[in-house]
């Protein structure tokens, strides 16, 4: 099967999603055109993990549709189709065998799986380094996964999911974990890797703005499993429409491309 070049990403339409009898999402809308770098942003029980089981094929929607280049889940084989999709989640991270050198760990992305149990090869080898390079991270090739620090170990994720020159590359929540020192160096990073040419479209799920880095063009925000904007940064991303995504008064502020949100102290009484 060959994915259509000309198609969208990923396209989804009036999407829902259901528990027994509670709605997890609900007729949600999106789609992701070549170029684009999406943001998910919603506060924790939003939807965004729900979303991205659907996305892996690891979720079945009640209804409505969703594309990946141009093939609809339930029509097409979506373990082929997860292959133009890469997803770094820190479920992943703590499967990694603990001795594993990151070379190794970033060859299992060839075939999605983890732990390497192969005899690797001086091409093979080299093939990893190269991507760990496209990282800046070349230098941990030998280091056992279980020495990396967590910003460490998110490079080599990704490099993992760039070996089969993804389309689309899902960043679940980078920063967790990550001290602000580490945050900001990683974050530098997926500025950097949002400019490369010919690389992947970038989605970030997260549920801080300050997280949200120049070069992201696009912001779909969840509330309650529900779609409550979607678009342009500059459309999207606004007090008003943040308040009610969070449930909360709360003001928006950009200085130097950086999001920040400033939210006033709750009322005595209230914990």
């Amino acid at each position: 099967m060959h994915p259509n070049k000309t198609a969208p990403i990923l396209k989804i339409d009036a999407l829902g999603v259901l528990r027994g009898e509670t709605a997890i999402l609900r007729n949600v809308d999106w789609t992701i055109h070549p170029g684009e770098h999406w943001v998910i942003l919603g506060p924790n029980g939003s939807g965004k993990s729900s979303l991205l089981s659907v996305l892996a094929g690891y979720l079945t929607p009640t209804t409505g549709e969703c594309e990946v280049l141009g093939q609809r889940f339930g029509f097409s084989d979506w373990r082929e189709l997860r292959a133009h999709l890469g997803i770094v989640s820190s479920t992943l991270a703590s499967m990694v065998p603990p001795d594993e050198p990151a070379f190794c760990t970033v060859l299992t992305g060839r075939d999605g799986g983890v732990g390497l149990w192969a005899w690797v090869t001086a091409q093979e080898r080299a093939e990893a380094c190269f991507w760990l390079a496209k990282v800046e991270a070349k230098h941990l090739a030998d280091r056992p996964w279980q020495v990396l620090s967590m910003g460490e170990k998110q490079r080599v994720l990704i490099a993992r999911a760039l070996i089969r020159a993804p389309k689309l590359l899902v960043l679940d929540e980078p920063c967790a974990g990550l001290d602000p020192v580490a945050r900001e160096g990683f974050l530098a990073f997926t500025g950097r890797l949002l400019k490369a040419q010919k690389g992947p479209s970038v989605v970030l799920v997260t549920h801080h703005v300050e997280e949200i880095v120049p070069g992201f063009s696009h912001a779909l925000l969840l509330r309650q499993g529900s779609v409550a904007a979607s678009g342009p940064t500059k459309e999207t991303l606004r007090s008003d429409i943040l308040e009610k995504v969070f449930d909360s008064p709360l003001t928006l502020s950009v200085a130097k491309g950086r999001y920040r949100l400033e939210i006033p102290s709750p009322k005595r009484g209230i914990v």
